[in-house]
């Protein structure tokens, strides 16, 4: 039987194998989806070779970046957010060939466009500098979106401590998307640190966390009259293009 698979670390959040679970029942597919859950990257390999039925794996927090080191080819669209999400595992002379690619720009493109087109000249905020955060930045620059990125230790001027951020950032980025884990199950109780106080029916919160489906960050801009759009849409566009790629 051909195993499918999810790589990362703390994966007691993750939907995925429900999703696909349910999707091979469904649409009676001999398969089946496991979660990895794997401490470092020095694993990866001896996973792979371990494995010798895994034909495709999806990558998440903390190694979307990371695992680059380790993949054989790279999808020119991986290779510009250096951020790879998806695996396809090919046999090469009896040989694990690794191509990375990335669906999660697929899945945001998808779930903003119709968003933005309303908003002519939107600016947004983007909270966190891990992976998903590049796939967020690359689809930005692709509509004509102007950005800037908050991080817990900035390191260049298109980045801003949480602790800068103040009313007129919140005024003039009216778009901010969450790309960090804070507020994820089972840490639910937290949410990034910004000034909830200034946002306004006019801005969009969009939170990359899909579990909770409202997290602190969705609810206190739902408390304010915000447009508010979680991850839950974005994993399932997102894995279905996984799935085309693995298929092909």
């Amino acid at each position: 039987m051909e195993t499918y698979g999810l790589i990362g670390k703390n994966l007691t959040h993750t939907y995925s194998p429900s999703y696909f679970g349910e999707k091979f029942s469904k649409e009676k597919i001999n398969a089946n989806y496991r979660v990895f859950d794997i401490s470092n990257l020095s694993e990866f390999r001896g996973l792979i070779d371990g494995n010798l039925n895994i034909r495709g794996l999806n990558v998440t927090i903390p190694y979307k970046k990371s695992i680059c080191d380790f993949i054989d080819e790279i999808d020119p669209i991986a290779e510009l957010t250096g951020s790879v999400n998806t695996i396809r595992i090919e046999k090469n002379q009896e040989q694990n060939l690794l191509k990375g690619f990335n669906t999660d720009v697929i899945g945001f493109e998808e779930t903003i466009y119709s968003e933005i087109k309303k908003r002519a000249g939107i600016k947004a905020m983007i909270l966190g500098t891990g992976g998903s955060s590049n796939s967020v930045a690359y689809v930005l620059r692709k509509l004509d979106v102007d950005y800037f990125f908050v991080s817990r230790n900035p390191r260049n001027n298109k980045e801003y401590a949480y602790n800068q951020i103040g009313s007129d950032h919140m005024a003039n980025n009216q778009l901010i998307i969450n790309t960090t884990p804070v507020g994820m199950f089972p840490n639910d109780h937290e949410c990034p640190n910004i000034p909830y106080e200034n946002i306004t029916s006019s801005h969009i919160l969009y939170d990359l966390i899909y579990n909770p489906k409202k997290t602190i960050f969705i609810k206190k801009g739902l408390e304010r009259g915000a447009k508010c759009i979680n991850g839950q849409r974005m994993l399932e566009i997102q894995a279905e293009a996984s799935w085309k790629i693995w298929q092909k």
